[in-house]
This record gives structure tokens, C-alpha cells and sequence, in this order.
């Protein structure tokens, strides 16, 4: 059985049972092993990168025999090898290292070792996390929205459906979760970054109340005017789905090539498509922590781009009051009994709350909140410095605007007044000179 030990930042390579006197074959088959260790070693931040990188939601992992298995063989594969583990010597290991979190302003580097066992584990819970997320806005989403659309019209709400949509908005939940995990692993990936069980609850809170709000506002809206939402759809869809083209294209970037080196181009579109397609799925019913960069190597943004979050929920909440306000101009009979105004209030303070949440998130529960450049009230308390800055500016300019308008006034006044006493003195001395 071979094994590997490290000494020093080196790998080598131990056989049990080996004596002194070993054969050049197995020679050769150690110094194979020695060789495939180091180079692991020598690459394996790379390789953990790839690993945890956007690739996790399109590209193929090393496994890739096990990704076209059926989810309960999936299942059943990995219980066999988290059972085996802990009996079976790893005939080799790759080393990885991490920074962990800044503390007092230095960051130390730790060391890892990875087997194979836990590789593919890490395969099939990549796997799972990117089933979670298609699942979710692709199947959860739409069938969430057309059960309370039924509901709404039936006026009536079975037990059996009850639970169905319960179940849906946990999904849907649970995927946008996944995707605030992967963003924040795609970021921050040269660092250890450990999640806390209250960073969970805040964004469970915030996606609950972000995405239940947006379905019941599509419902409300779809129940009264069903041909116009056919147009909400589409200008949303397109929006998010050319957005990534649109920024690509303008970027002048090459076409991505190192998706897959087993796909064609024709095959390497059609990813990026369906990875589009999944993009503005997301986007339509909440906030895609992962952002799409389609010239980049991972396509994904690792920049962390507040302007576009604050322009996202901006727009999001104008269309989500303006659709209320259709509907609250085109409710039926069906909606007699419900009291409009208030329904309204409680959605949108409903929307205000998971954003709320979402401030105390990236204010306090962010594992990664010590790189951040400026924390989120800096940010807010800039940002009430530039208003009332620009307050300021815009009433002094006003204030000199008026003084101005005024000197001139005083100016226009001061020659009329010398000419209309100017004219009695004239008079007189044109009678003076009459009498003289």
C-alpha cells in the first residue's frame, strides 16, 4: 500500500511492506507517485479554484462517470464512499492551501490535504448544489406561481396544494441560497471562509420575503390583466438574458473556448445559453448573487458591484408598486372582500423587509466583511453625505440666483427714478428762462 507523507512543503512517497531491495519497476512506480504528488502540491490552489469557481455550474467535473448517474444512484454512491473513507488507506493526496481571515491586519496560510475520497465528494456535492438551483427557479418557481394563481381564482386553498407550495417557496428559497453560498465562495476563494449558522438565517429571511412578495405581486397582477403579463415575462427574460451578451460584446473579447475541451463551438453556445437562460430565471423572481461574465476564464464576476445591486432593487421595487397600482385600478369582484390598500402596504413593507435583511447581512453576518473596502453603513452614510451635499449646493446656487435677480432688479430701478426727477428740474428751468 503506498501512502504519502509530507515533510518540509515536500511530498514523498512510502510502500508498506517494501523492503530495501526493491525492484526498478517499483522504483519507477514510487518516483511516479512522488512526481504526481508534488506537481499536485504545486498546483492545487489552481485546481481548487477551478473547482470552486463558476465552472461548478456548467463545466464537467474530473468525475465525470458520476455525473450522469441518476440522483439515487448518485445518492447511494456517495453514502458507499463516506462509508469507506475512514477504512481505506488513500493511495495518494493533493495538498491545498487557503488564507484564512485577517485578524489585526495579517493573514496566515494554511495547508490542507485532499484524498480522493473526499474529491469526489466534493464532485457529488457540487453536482447536488447546481440540481438544487436548476430545480428551483426552473421547476419550483413557475409551479409556485401557478398554484397560487389557481388558488386565487378557485378563492380556495386545499390542504394537499397548501403543502405543495410550501414545499415550492423552500426550494425556491433554498436555490437562492445555494447561489449566495456560490457567489461568495467564487469571490473570496483564496481564503477558508467559514459560514455561521445566523448568516444562514439572514438570508433564509431574506430570500423568503423577497421571493414570496414577488410571487404574490405576479399573481395579483396576472389574476386581473392575464394578456399584459405575458409582456412583464418577456421585457424581464430578455433583459437579463441579452444582458451578459450585451456585455460581452461590447467588451470585444474573444469567444470562450476553455468551457469544455470536449465541446464544439456550436456545444460551447449552447452552455452559455442555457447558463443565460438559467441567469434570468433567477433574476426574475430575486437577486442573482452570482453574476455572469461570459469573457472571463470562470464566467462569473468576482468584483462585488453594489451600484448593480442598489440599481436592481430600485427597479425591482418601481415595477413591483406599479404592478400593485394596475392591479389595484383593475381588480374584479373576486378581490371584494380583500381590503386593496392594505394588501399593498403589506407587500411592499414586505419587500422592504427582505431588503432590510439583506443590509444586516452584508453589515454584520458576511463572512467575508473584513475585505470589504467600506461596510454598508459607510456606504449609506456617504451616500447621505453626497445628498445633503448636493441639498446644500442646490440651495445656495438658489439663494445666489435670487440675490442676483434682485441686484439687477435694483439696478433697473435706480436710472428710471434719476430720469423722472431729472424732469422736474427741467420744467423749472425752462419757465425760468421764459420769464426771464
Amino acid at each position: 500500500m503506498l501512502t504519502v507523507l509530507r515533510d518540509q512543503g515536500q511530498c514523498w512517497v512510502r510502500a508498506a511492506g517494501t523492503s530495501s531491495g526493491s525492484s526498478a519497476g517499483s522504483r519507477e512506480q514510487l518516483q511516479d507517485h512522488v512526481d504526481s504528488c508534488n506537481n499536485g502540491s504545486q498546483k492545487a490552489s489552481n485546481k481548487d479554484r477551478r473547482d470552486s469557481s463558476a465552472m461548478e455550474m456548467v463545466k464537467t467535473p474530473c468525475h465525470a462517470s458520476s455525473q450522469q448517474l441518476c440522483v439515487t444512484a448518485r445518492c447511494f454512491e456517495v453514502l458507499c464512499i463516506y462509508c469507506q473513507s475512514g477504512h481505506i488507506e488513500e493511495p495518494y493526496v493533493s495538498i491545498t492551501k487557503k488564507r484564512q481571515m485577517p485578524k489585526n491586519g495579517l493573514s496566515e496560510e494554511i495547508e490542507k490535504e485532499v484524498g480522493q475520497a473526499e474529491g469526489k465528494m466534493f464532485t457529488h456535492r457540487s453536482a447536488f448544489s447546481r440540481a438544487s438551483v436548476i430545480q428551483a427557479f426552473l421547476g419550483s418557481a413557475p409551479q409556485l406561481t401557478l398554484q397560487l394563481y389557481i388558488s386565487t381564482l378557485q378563492q380556495d386553498i386545499t390542504v394537499g396544494r397548501s403543502v405543495c407550495m410550501l414545499l415550492s417557496l423552500l426550494s425556491i428559497v433554498y436555490g437562492a441560497l445555494r447561489c449566495n453560498i456560490l457567489a461568495i465562495k467564487i469571490k473570496y476563494d483564496e481564503y477558508d471562509v467559514k459560514v455561521k449558522p445566523l448568516a444562514y438565517v439572514c438570508i433564509f429571511l431574506w430570500r423568503s420575503f423577497e421571493i414570496a412578495t414577488r410571487v404574490i405581486v405576479l399573481v395579483l397582477f396576472t389574476s386581473v390583466l392575464k394578456a399584459w403579463v405575458v409582456l412583464v415575462i418577456l421585457i424581464n427574460f430578455f433583459s437579463f438574458f441579452l444582458y451578459p451578451w450585451i456585455l460581452f460584446w461590447c467588451s470585444g473579447s474573444p469567444f470562450p473556448e476553455n468551457i469544455e475541451k470536449a465541446l464544439s463551438r456550436v456545444g460551447t453556445t449552447i452552455v452559455l445559453c442555457f447558463l443565460t437562460l438559467l441567469y434570468a430565471g433567477i433574476n426574475m423572481f430575486c437577486w442573482s448573487a452570482v453574476q455572469l461574465k461570459i469573457n472571463s476564464p470562470d464566467l462569473i464576476s468576482k468584483s462585488q458591484n453594489w451600484y448593480r445591486l442598489l440599481v436592481y432593487y430600485m427597479l425591482r421595487f418601481i415595477e413591483n408598486s406599479f404592478l400593485l397600482l394596475m392591479w389595484y385600478l383593475y381588480k374584479t369582484d373576486i378581490y371584494m372582500y380583500v381590503c386593496a390598500p392594505l394588501l399593498i402596504l403589506k407587500l411592499l413593507i414586505g419587500y422592504c423587509t427582505a431588503i432590510l435583511f439583506m443590509l444586516v447581512f452584508y453589515q454584520f453576518f458576511h463572512p467575508c466583511k473584513k475585505l470589504f473596502s467600506s461596510s454598508v453603513s459607510e456606504s449609506f452614510q456617504r451616500w447621505l453625505k453626497c445628498i445633503c451635499c448636493h441639498c446644500r449646493w442646490q440651495k445656495s446656487s438658489d439663494s445666489v440666483g435670487k440675490t442676483d435677480v434682485r441686484s439687477s432688479g435694483d439696478r433697473d430701478e435706480t436710472p428710471s427714478s434719476s430720469k423722472i426727477s431729472s424732469m422736474p428740474s427741467q420744467i423749472l428751468n425752462a419757465d425760468d428762462l421764459c420769464s426771464a
